[in-house]
């Protein structure tokens, strides 16, 4: 199989078994309007890899085999050992998509795509589909430049591309984990308890724990938030401007980032 292939079998995987994982450990009971926010959440999905592969020319993989032949990149100028130039990738991809984020979060015009994300009133694993095309663009015009300045392995990149859609889809899961294994956990990954926090009602509390794979950086630049002021199983999630039934809908919400509301 070739790399899309691969991520979409190991995607799909995934998600069925977090979807029975949701269904055996919720930590909200229900899921409300599932049958309407599925659809719409896989349907951004389903528009942002269209919009990847039909308007761009390249993805972050097709970079990483171009730098490879074409010996460009920082670690091509060193001799390091393969297991670490992939660590040095992970690690550095990581922390970018963690910058970006914190910028989606910081400038406007780049929230007024985010914010398509924060307007779920509930998480579940679907969640993690729910960005903007545009906003999907813009981060992966950030990968290949970030792949090409690093001359990234193939490897490193597919390794990269598979840990992002699957934290994603963990990190937002309504999935109850033990306290005791949600508290190790954090010392290294993102948890879903963590991210929910991120996903808050509250202003201070969705600006807070921006990682996407590993929860260092939100240690390291002081944008860890503990725990929630409601308890996680009543926490309020979504944006107030945005919970109208009309406000959910596909077509309202690929509107909103040219809206001036």
């Amino acid at each position: 199989m070739n790399a899309v292939a691969w991520r979409a079998a190991i995607f799909v995987l995934l998600l069925v078994l977090l979807v029975l994982a949701e269904w055996r450990w919720p930590r909200h009971q229900g899921n409300p309007d599932r049958r309407h926010r599925w659809p719409v959440n896989l349907g951004f999905g389903l528009v942002g890899a269209l919009c990847l592969r039909l308007l761009l020319p390249w993805l972050a993989i097709d970079a990483a085999l171009w730098a490879q032949q074409h010996h460009v990149g920082l670690l091509h100028l060193w001799t390091l050992p393969s297991w670490l130039a992939i660590v040095v990738t992970l690690m550095a991809l990581d922390l970018l998509i963690y910058a970006q984020h914190r910028l989606m979060h910081r400038v406007g015009w780049l929230w007024r795509l985010h914010r398509l994300h924060h307007s779920d009133l509930t998480l579940d694993a679907s969640s993690a589909m729910r960005f903007h095309p545009l906003e999907i663009l813009f981060s992966m015009g950030l990968k290949i430049a970030a792949v090409l300045a690093l001359g990234a392995a193939p490897a490193a990149v597919l390794a990269f591309e598979i840990l992002l859609n699957g934290f994603a889809m963990f990190t937002h899961a309504n999935l109850a984990l033990p306290l005791g294994l949600d508290r190790a956990l954090r010392w290294v990954v993102v948890t879903p308890d963590m991210h929910r926090i991120h996903h808050s009602v509250l202003r201070d509390e969705h600006d807070s724990n921006f990682g996407f794979n590993l929860s260092w950086w939100d240690w390291l630049f002081r944008s860890y938030r503990d725990a929630p002021r409601q308890p996680q199983a009543t926490l309020r999630l979504g944006l107030d401007r945005f919970r109208d039934n009309r406000e959910q809908r596909f077509g309202a919400l690929m509107l909103q980032p040219f809206r001036r509301r």
